[in-house]
């Protein structure tokens, strides 16, 4: 299993500078990705709660870099690790400035881009983008139809419910194909991956929980003609006493974890530390480092 790092973009480590360090700093230790995720918005009173802990919004969330200009940054410091969002919040952006955003990530990654969507848990994002949260599925779904259409030959064109795209011209095309990768865990999430994404991006489980997931991923039905889905775990860390959590403890212990994980069939997996006891920038490196010699590829 190849191992990643989410990179520095939230909280008193929201500014380019050390996004273009930890980049540099992580290729040398050898992670092989590195990942952005995206928060439009920071409430001070949640109408939908935050997925993890009690409900509360992370304290390092109210200060955010934009995904894409943190991986564009990450794109210019470094020349082997692959580049991926999880998540990127696809409904709340116009899929044709998506698709051409993306594509300029992607040349100017040398084609290293992995494109990873989701729908976002926070209503609170799409009263402020201006999206209805009801339809945040179906968009998800025309967003992957518009981006297929986009990237595909010209002429392109595109009419669907919610966006109509006359033919016309998209150029520059990215350097090859952009996988695809798309989050959730529901059922509808999963057969939606299944069905047409590249991969899916994981949150980390308990092992037996984590387990059930892949195996009713793996029996839903596949596009024809598509390879087998691959799978990102995001493994948020947290240093500290072992509890329940699965990436809470020493870092030995998270070591463990990602070769129980590993052991499953799950190809990649990244460390997001952002969220973590440490504040610093050398806080963060060292805890990279010790991570990547706890867990060698």
């Amino acid at each position: 299993m190849r191992l990643g790092l989410g990179l520095p973009q939230f909280g008193a480590f929201a500014h380019p500078d050390h996004v273009r360090t930890v980049a540099a700093e992580a290729e040398a230790m050898g992670y092989e990705s590195l990942w952005a995720g995206e928060r439009v918005h920071a409430p001070h009173r949640l109408l939908t709660p935050y997925p993890g802990g009690d409900g509360t919004m992370p304290p390092q969330m109210r200060a955010g870099l934009d995904p894409l200009l943190t991986l564009s940054v990450a794109a210019q410091a470094t020349t082997l690790p692959r580049l991926g969002t999880s998540t990127l919040s696809a409904p709340l952006h116009p899929p044709i400035a998506l698709a051409r955003a993306l594509t300029g990530l992607d040349l100017l990654s040398s084609g290293r881009l992995i494109a990873g969507l989701g729908l976002s848990w926070s209503k609170d994002e799409y009263l402020a983008a201006g999206v209805p949260w009801t339809e945040r599925g179906a968009r998800l779904d025309e967003t992957l139809d518009v981006l297929a259409a986009l990237w595909g030959p010209d002429p392109v064109r595109h009419r669907g419910r919610f966006w109509t795209i006359s033919p016309g011209e998209f150029q520059p095309k990215p350097t090859g194909k952009v996988p695809v990768y798309l989050g959730g865990g529901s059922e509808a999430a999963l057969r939606r991956i299944a069905r047409r994404a590249d991969g899916w991006l994981a949150i980390a489980l308990p092992l037996d929980a984590l387990r059930r997931q892949l195996a009713a991923l793996r029996e839903h039905p596949r596009e024809a003609g598509l390879e087998p889905v691959r799978t990102v775990l995001r493994v948020n860390a947290e240093f500290g006493p072992p509890g329940e959590r699965p990436a809470q403890g020493s870092v030995e212990q998270i070591a463990d974890y990602l070769h129980e994980v590993a052991e499953l069939g799950v190809e990649d997996a990244f460390v997001d530390l952002q969220f973590t006891t440490c504040d610093t920038l050398p806080e963060f490196l060292d805890h990279a480092a010790r991570l990547r010699t706890a867990y060698p590829t």
